[in-house]
């Protein structure tokens, strides 16, 4: 397989890709992506064989906007919907009851991790997309790329379309919390802290 790297700015070429189930790589608020469409099935499972990626561990989706939260979840628990205002987007992940039609590629339980990146190109590609499967573009065990070059130094060969943004941020990842019960979980300290949300949550009584 040839991987091209083209600007971030060919959003109508990744769509394509994407459509006939392909797989794209493309910068966000952390680290570069690799994603699928968030209801191709198939698409999903080649992200686990683009990675080498071990099948048990689940895949987030990302989303452009709040209102996209419905596409993913058919009840969304109050406390995400609070988070989900006052976090995203942002370096936060909820964990949140998944909807039957996602496909258990994305995740074998019943809940589904979701985040909106604070990225305007990631957002745009996710506008026109609608919701993806999106984890690290790198070879399982190996760093998180930052650049598009990194991306095609592990992937090359194994994935069709890299979108370069130029060099992300990098750092930490994402706060990660289970909204599913009803005290908040932190799974994952991130780049918000367990006591900010907490604290937060605590204001609202």
């Amino acid at each position: 397989m040839k991987t091209e790297i083209l600007p971030v700015s060919e959003i109508l070429t990744a769509l394509q890709i994407l459509k006939n189930g392909g797989l794209v790589a493309f910068p966000t608020d952390t680290v570069y992506g690799l994603g699928a469409l968030a209801f191709d099935d198939e698409a999903i499972k080649s992200i686990y064989a683009a990675k080498d990626r071990p099948i048990e561990k689940a895949i987030p989706i990302l989303i452009a906007d709040l209102s996209d939260l419905n596409q993913i979840a058919d009840s969304i628990p109050r406390l995400a919907q609070i988070l989900a205002r006052q976090f995203l987007p942002g370096a936060l992940t909820l964990v949140i009851p998944k909807k039957d039609s996602l496909p258990p590629s994305v995740s074998s339980t019943p809940t589904v991790a979701v985040r909106i990146p604070d990225h305007d190109d990631a957002r745009a590609l996710l506008r026109a997309a609608g919701p993806m499967a999106v984890t690290s573009a790198n070879i399982s065990g190996q760093p998180s790329p930052i650049s598009a070059q990194e991306v095609y130094e592990q992937l090359r060969g194994r994935i069709p379309l890299i979108l370069d943004g130029g060099k992300t941020r990098g750092g930490i990842p994402s706060t990660l919390v289970d909204c599913t019960k009803e005290q908040l979980e932190v799974l994952r300290e991130g780049p918000i802290s367990k006591e900010e949300l907490l604290n937060f949550v605590k204001k609202l009584g």
